[in-house]
């Protein structure tokens, strides 16, 4: 019973020290003084001794590929920025607050790196964090998510088949990560105020850059976290860190490649396929006859097809690329053989006309000579006429006229005879020639023309060429686009 009474007496002790202590995160701040109008947190680098550096780490992880404008060569991605660096002159003893060991400030409360990023043209249209988070040991994090409007060099050589990689490069505005030496100083005179005479080059690192996450381990958390990639797939992200030197002033920077591809498929469907039936169009136009104007008004509509195509192609693709597309290579190269077919019956109905022309005057003089024929002949109908007409006049004399008379009559008789074998020989004559007109002008029809002849050889051979050169064309542009830059 003693041993339950002091249990029972310790438990109340404990449970009267725990009400009694009660902590805020208030109580913290109290601690440090840390306060708006506290110039000692805001004003300058948190550092006790400046030739201190102080050390930034930035991991950046990228949550969605918003738009890639290839005309202006833009990237515009949505990414979350992570940086923590150590304040000196944060620090309290989490026991003594009840454990707190993390508070969180508005953003403006405390000193931020001044870090910008190179590509960027426009300002962040995200709202920026409006807390940062500090912890017992003095590192202060903060957690941004940015809408960036970079550019980017867009390398469309392989379109729509092309990967492109895209820098972010972080890096602070003023501060150096090593200062400038005194020779500097003098050359970059307009720059900054010139030394003293008396006073010694000193190397102050200012700001040390460095990140925690290595590439694969950004690409993996990437790939976690993305949301959308509109028509590009992520591939990787690398991450590099370097010097450079500014006028004299080195600081380090962090760049961050946002490596992509691009789903090309739209691109095909919509654009490479039409093109490719349009020449499979042009080259079933040789089944068409080269006699009528229909095939050449049809190859001059397939080709306007093919310049509106283009016409669209070039609102895609920037004009400042150092080479050519090979897109554009194709289209050029299927309107060049469209071009080289157009021509080339062009060039058949002209040969075809001047063959035509011959032919026609031909059947003109033809025509002209079986009118002539014609005309004579109703000419001897009629003299034979009046002739048979003068026989029956002598014929009709009466039976018992003199001896005289029937000499008279039978000289008739012989006259009748001779005007009968004229007229049947007139229309034996007349009968000859149209004959021969017609055997003449059949003759003429199954004569072909030299040129007409010769048609079939160069549509023959065209053809021959216009499949071999298509077919090399098409095999070129597939290995270049399967190929390597």
């Amino acid at each position: 019973m003693f041993v339950g009474f002091i249990s029972l007496f310790l438990l109340t002790a404990v449970d009267g020290e725990s009400s009694e202590k009660v902590c805020a995160y208030q109580d913290v701040l109290n601690h440090l003084n840390l306060t708006k109008n506290n110039e000692l947190y805001y004003m300058t680098r948190p550092v006790k001794d400046y030739k201190q550096p102080t050390k930034v780490s930035l991991d950046v992880l990228l949550y969605a590929i918003l738009d890639v404008r290839e005309t202006d060569q833009t990237f515009i991605p949505y990414v979350w920025v992570f940086m923590s660096w150590v304040n000196q002159h944060i620090s309290w003893t989490p026991s003594e607050f009840c454990g707190i060991n993390m508070v969180s400030l508005p953003s403006d409360v405390l000193w931020k790196p001044d870090l910008t990023i190179e590509e960027m043209t426009e300002k962040d249209k995200a709202p920026p964090c409006p807390l940062l988070t500090i912890r017992s040991n003095g590192e202060v994090h903060v957690q941004d998510d940015q809408v960036l409007v970079s550019t980017c060099r867009m390398h469309v050589y392989k379109f729509p088949f092309d990967t492109q990689s895209c820098t972010l490069s972080f890096k602070s505005v003023i501060h150096t990560g090593e200062s400038e030496s005194h020779g500097h100083a003098q050359h970059h005179a307009h720059y900054q105020a010139p030394l003293s005479s008396s006073s010694s080059p000193t190397l102050v690192e200012e700001i040390q850059l460095f990140y925690n996450a290595s590439s694969s381990e950004a690409t993996e958390e990437s790939r976690e976290v993305m949301r959308t990639q509109y028509e590009w797939l992520f591939i990787n992200m690398t991450v590099a860190n370097k010097t450079v030197d500014t006028f004299g002033i080195k600081q380090d920077v962090i760049i961050y490649t946002i490596n992509m591809k691009r789903r090309p498929i739209l691109y095909i469907v919509n654009f490479l396929l039409p093109v490719l039936f349009f020449l499979c169009l042009d080259l079933a136009s040789f089944l068409i006859s080269d006699s009528g104007g229909e095939k050449l008004s049809y190859k001059v509509t397939v080709l306007l097809a093919v310049t509106v195509l283009q016409l669209i192609l070039n609102d895609i693709l920037p004009s400042s690329s150092n080479r050519i597309p090979l897109i554009a290579v194709y289209c050029i190269g299927v309107f060049a053989l469209m071009m080289l077919s157009l021509l080339e019956t062009i060039l058949v109905m002209y040969l075809m006309e001047k063959d035509n022309a011959p032919q026609d005057d031909q059947t003109d003089k033809d025509h002209k000579q079986s009118q002539a024929c014609e005309d004579k002949r109703d000419k001897n109908k009629c003299e034979g006429e009046r002739e048979w007409r003068k026989c029956l006049r002598v014929c009709d004399t009466s039976a018992d006229e003199t001896p005289t008379e029937l000499l008279k009559v039978s000289s008739s008789h012989m006259m009748e005879e001779s005007c009968t074998i004229q007229k049947l020989s007139d229309d034996l004559r007349e009968t000859l020639n149209t004959l021969t007109l017609l055997l003449n002008s059949r003759q003429e029809e199954r004569k072909t023309g030299y040129w007409t002849r010769k048609i079939k050889t160069i549509n023959t051979v065209f053809f021959i060429f216009y499949v071999s050169a298509s077919s090399l064309f098409l095999l070129c542009m597939f290995f270049h686009w399967n190929g390597a830059h």
